[in-house]
């Protein structure tokens, strides 16, 4: 029989058949995603319950919380959104990944089997198809090959496989940039560019800015003004607006920076006109970008993927390498 999802009752309780007694699975329906026990990890923004609550799935929600009994941890947790009809489940919904978190140091057995009991609960749900967009390799690469393995052998296919771009903060900016990159760099500085964070009010202006950068080149953007100004509000110390402005002050490049965890910044909406490319002022909002991650104890600034609806966008993938961009994978899943 499938589960009630009650949160109040045991029943939502689930055992792993692994290391009997200590692993358990908590499950829950509804908009309330809270976990029971503390995180043994640091979770990223799009998995936390406040984000999650955003997703808008004309579905039920379904929550999944693994937690360790003998540390008294939430070790684990995947969120699932379904469709209207119910045989379709989403990881994310709506967000730039959903899958499973998992804590450092988890045994594949363990993973497996959490995500097997996954699987099993949403047949009985009568959940006929799945699909999981995990977060990039970088992130957390131990946890991203256990997640690999565990669903391709439980059947899943890899559908989409995108290459993401990160340049790690332990570094300098300068010494994997390349020759030419940086002379752009220099190029800002002589002529009076500057690197800027920019106040949330200026948000209406800024989206404008970017929606026109978008357009030059044929691309739009991917979310409404209203939305994004919701973001700022809701998530006021995970949101930023960075510009390079100009020598008399105007924008040259702007983006919209997303901290997705106290590992992890990520440039999420970078633009700027055509009219400035012999100045390329986006290397040099990358190395605000960088000098801002690298101050703030991150580890790595995500540069996203870089694909078009038609395949994979070579040109931006060249720029990035040349960034100093160091590839990884993002995976989608399905069965």
């Amino acid at each position: 029989m499938p589960l009630d999802f009650t949160a109040a009752s045991s029943s939502d309780l689930l055992p792993l058949p692994v290391e009997e007694g200590r692993y358990v699975v908590r499950c829950l329906r509804g908009p309330e995603a809270l976990p029971a026990q503390p995180l043994a990890y640091d979770p990223f923004l799009y998995l936390t319950p406040a984000h999650l609550a955003l997703q808008q799935a004309p579905g039920e929600r379904l929550h999944f919380y693994l937690e360790d009994l003998r540390h008294h941890h939430t070790v684990g947790q995947l969120h699932i959104f379904l469709s209207e009809a119910g045989a379709v489940a989403y990881s994310p919904w709506q967000a730039p990944f959903g899958s499973a978190q998992l804590a450092p140091g988890l045994p594949a057995d363990v993973v497996a089997c959490f995500l097997d009991l996954v699987e099993d609960q949403l047949a009985l749900q009568g959940v006929q198809q799945f699909q999981i967009r995990s977060y990039p390799f970088c992130y957390d690469a131990a946890g991203s090959a256990l997640l690999t393995q565990a669903l391709t052998q439980q059947g899943f296919s890899i559908t989409q496989t995108e290459l993401n771009n990160h340049l790690p903060l332990d570094q300098e900016f300068e010494a994997r940039l390349h020759p030419s990159e940086r002379r752009r760099l220099r190029k800002c500085e002589r002529n009076g560019f500057r690197f800027e964070q920019e106040p949330p009010l200026l948000l209406p202006l800024a989206y404008e800015f970017l929606s026109r950068c978008r357009q030059e080149k044929g691309q739009h953007l991917s979310l409404p003004l209203e939305r994004l100004q919701e973001l700022f509000r809701l998530f006021p110390n995970n949101y930023f607006l960075f510009s390079v402005r100009d020598a008399a002050g105007e924008w040259a490049a702007l983006t919209v920076a997303i901290r997705v965890n106290e590992q992890v910044l990520y440039n999420f909406y970078p633009a700027s006109p055509l009219a400035y490319n012999a100045f390329s002022p986006v290397v040099m909002l990358n190395a605000g970008l960088h000098a801002f991650g690298k101050a703030s104890g991150m580890q790595l600034l995500d540069l996203g993927t870089s694909m078009l609806p038609e395949g994979p966008n070579y040109s931006l993938l060249q720029f990035k390498r040349h960034l100093g961009g160091v590839l990884s994978l993002k995976l989608t899943f399905e069965k």
